[in-house]
């Protein structure tokens, strides 16, 4: 009996294996290989041509040096801002932390293209808000953000909130021993900062910042609203435009600058690991909750500089917003006689598109949520294994995911393109134009988040468990049903939640994929600015914004009776 309870162990195990490896053969390896291939092929045969000659051009050099030159500058200044409100957030005594790191956050869970619309509404000649106070810029004046300046800024306010994110989490992990003891020597804080915090904390600013450089790169909303009127093209935004030219050669020449902006994300990457080794810095002891610092007289400052820092970056551009999907004509100002609710009418009730949008983005953001936690608990169990084949397979599985979450999402989406342009194979049925080929597409994009909370709890866990279960008789499936899966819920739903609030609202994965009848929120509301219906992608901004904004609630009030770090916001 113990000899085929084990068969039938190894046996579930095998298949498990087994799904793995062809799931990362599917979304991983051949979409990938295809795009390598097309865009690294000369004639049948492997060469460099077509990427030298793609790097010999003039257009491409330019949107090269502009998505570098976009992203370092608006990293840097991410880093900045994002540090130093988790340092104020997390060492001071400020007051109302949860609403105001919820706060903080919110930008980075809207849209990009909806921030961009928000902002160009915000500061424009016809802004409701400057003209209420007559500020705004003269009528038939350049618009201030249509400038490479504005692109920068508006990628620093949407990365801001991904560097204080990391950089909190970091500040809750440090041991205080250090800190106390320097505090203890007279140590002025400018000195405890500088001696002691940033080089505990340098391994984790270089990740944010490369988590800031990436997203950065591969950022489209902002890039096209931005700088298609700027003439400030960007990478991603070249890859859109080559793509609707309908060329005969236009699926290669994607291709290559595909190659070329996967590989600055993958040297990034790389440089990134190479920075945190050499700035590494050991430290002795637990965890403990971090300092309170008091800032006495000077708190009320602090205060309402992080007032000011919300309404500047959430407030400001949210009511221009919501003001120009009230009026009836885009510039007009809002009042008793411009006040429309026929915007909103129009696209929850008579614009079917916009239905089917929500629809699609929230199931098929769901659906993948829901595939890609159950993948990352069987992921993280194989990682724990002690076993040499069980570890490769779940180290090499999660080595793509990490890899393809710092592709940009349209790199994604061309590599999906030249896998799934035909026929599946025996079953000859087209992925193409269907919402399928973009739920494949998000499990590949977004593995990487719903992965990583679960391989860190899964760290923690005592290997006994697993072989007092095995002792015991339990099977495969039966480990894993009442012993992993119930322990692993709670990072497994930390990691589909910021799955779900990341698909839910993307366009730079679907912006090449999406077809009539398939359109998610994204796409919808980069179609209408782009079309010009500016009032009514503003209204469609609000109800996504307002989406947002009661899932987050929902999600932190819920997140009480979690346990810590399921829902990040909450401190």
């Amino acid at each position: 009996m113990a000899k085929i309870l084990t068969s039938v162990s190894r046996r579930g195990e095998g298949l498990s294996l087994a799904a793995l490896c062809l799931f990362a053969l599917v979304l991983f390896v051949v979409p990938l290989g295809l795009l390598a291939r097309v865009g690294l092929t000369d004639g049948a045969l492997p060469s460099l041509a077509p990427l030298i000659e793609a790097l010999a051009s003039g257009s491409v050099q330019r949107a090269a040096w502009h998505s570098f030159e976009s992203s370092a500058i608006s990293g840097l200044a991410a880093l900045v801002l994002g540090t130093a409100l988790a340092l104020v957030i997390g060492l001071t005594d400020v007051r109302a932390k949860g609403l105001l790191v919820f706060l903080l956050l919110l930008p980075m869970m809207i849209p990009p293209q909806v921030t961009a619309i928000a902002w160009v509404q915000a500061l424009g000649p016809g802004s409701p808000v400057l003209n209420w106070l007559s500020l705004a810029p003269p009528v038939g004046s350049p618009h201030p953000l249509y400038t490479p300046f504005g692109v920068m800024l508006l990628l620093t306010v949407q990365h801001t909130p991904l560097v204080f994110l990391v950089v909190l989490a970091a500040l809750r992990t440090l041991p205080r021993e250090m800190v106390e003891a320097a505090r203890i020597a007279g140590a002025r804080p400018t000195r405890l900062l500088r001696r002691i915090l940033l080089p505990l904390l340098a391994p984790t600013l270089v990740a944010a910042f490369m988590l800031a450089f990436v997203s950065a790169l591969g950022n489209f909303g902002i890039q096209a609203i931005l700088g298609i009127p700027a003439r400030y093209t960007t990478l991603p935004v070249l890859i859109w435009q080559r793509l609707s030219s309908f060329g005969p050669r236009v699926l290669t020449d994607v291709a290559v600058i595909s190659i070329l902006l996967a590989i600055v994300a993958v040297a990034a990457i790389a440089l990134q690991a190479w920075l945190q080794r050499r700035f590494r810095a050991q430290v002795s002891g637990p965890p403990q909750p971090p300092l309170r610092i008091a800032l006495r007289r000077t708190r009320p400052l602090a205060e309402g500089a992080l007032a000011a820092y919300i309404a500047a970056t959430l407030v400001l551009p949210l009511m221009a917003l919501t003001a120009t999907a009230l009026v009836k004509t885009y510039g007009v100002p809002l009042n008793a006689e411009t006040l429309t609710f026929g915007n909103f009418a129009e696209i929850l009730f008579r614009q079917s598109s916009t239905v089917r949008a929500f629809t699609n983005s929230t199931l098929t953001a769901a659906a993948a949520a829901l595939v890609l936690a159950s993948v990352s608990v069987l992921v993280a169990y194989a990682l724990s294994r002690r076993a040499r084949l069980p570890r490769v397979v779940g180290g090499t599985l999660a080595t793509l995911a990490d890899v393809s979450y710092a592709i940009p999402g349209l790199v994604i989406s061309i590599a999906f393109i030249l896998t799934f342009i035909r026929p599946l194979p025996l079953l000859n049925v087209s992925l193409y134009n269907t919402m399928a080929i973009i739920f494949l597409a998000y499990l590949t994009a977004f593995l990487s988040i719903t992965l990583k909370p679960v391989v860190a709890a899964f760290g923690q866990l005592d290997p006994a468990l697993d072989d007092a279960a095995r002792v015991s008789g339990a099977g495969f499936g039966r480990r894993m049903a009442r012993i992993f899966a119930p322990l692993m819920a709670p990072a497994a739903a930390s990691g589909a939640i910021l799955m779900f609030l990341t698909a839910y609202n993307e366009v730079t994965v679907s912006a090449l994929l999406w077809s009539t009848g398939n359109e998610t929120i994204g796409t919808a509301i980069f179609n209408y600015e782009d079309g010009g219906y500016t009032t009514l992608a503003s209204a469609m901004s609000c109800v996504t914004v307002l989406a947002t904004v009661v899932l987050m609630a929902v999600l932190d009030r819920a997140g009480r009776k979690l346990p810590a770090g399921v829902v990040p916001w909450r401190i």
